[in-house]
């Protein structure tokens, strides 16, 4: 019988080990660098033209229905803007991932039915223009398409917004949404 020699020992000594770092990375692979269908690190906030898809029935609640899905394409301008009916009323909007909720400027706020003396304007809000304040309400609708969550977090500015952002308290309700290339594609 052959013994092994010094290289064949330290080989032996760590294959073992070298196969479970091997195992580890894979698992760690497949939990944490396989793409999510909410993709976080999608492109900057956006604006874009709304195309429906499929058909349905509506739900606020995230569950996986591809017939209620909206396509919005980016305009030249580089953003994703869309149209929406919020409470029954169109408003535009361009699309923000980093806006934690729906912004609206006090003119889209009152053409929804919001009366600007009813709000309270008691948060202080930072925005590109300078700071404003801003009031919190809930929209009992927000509908692109056939895409509709209800009860929508949001947020009325008193100046310093000029368009509507549709933010993440929106986008984050849905099942999913994804940018694939000039178009975002979103399902609920």
């Amino acid at each position: 019988m052959k013994r092994w020699g010094n290289a064949e020992a330290m080989y032996a000594r760590h294959l073992l080990p070298m196969l479970a770092a091997a195992l580890m990375i894979a698992a760690a692979v497949t939990l944490f660098v396989v793409p999510k269908t909410n993709a976080p690190g999608a492109p900057p906030p956006a604006a874009a033209t709304l195309t429906d898809v499929g058909s349905g029935t509506t739900s606020s609640r995230p569950k996986a229905n591809f017939d209620n899905a909206a396509i919005i394409s980016r305009e030249s301008d580089g953003h994703f803007w869309t149209r929406a009916d919020v409470q029954g009323t169109d408003v535009r909007f361009m699309v923000d991932t980093g806006a934690s909720v729906v912004a609206l400027t006090l003119n889209d706020a009152q053409r929804v039915g919001l009366k600007p003396a009813e709000l309270v304007f008691d948060s202080e809000i930072r925005t590109a223009g300078g700071i404003t304040m801003g009031a919190y309400v809930v929209l009992e609708n927000v509908r692109i398409g056939r895409v509709e969550i209800t009860e929508v977090r949001a947020m009325v500015l008193k100046d310093g917004l000029e368009q509507s952002l549709l933010g993440m308290s929106f986008l984050g309700e849905l099942y999913a949404y994804e940018f694939k290339g000039d178009t975002m594609i979103i399902r609920q």
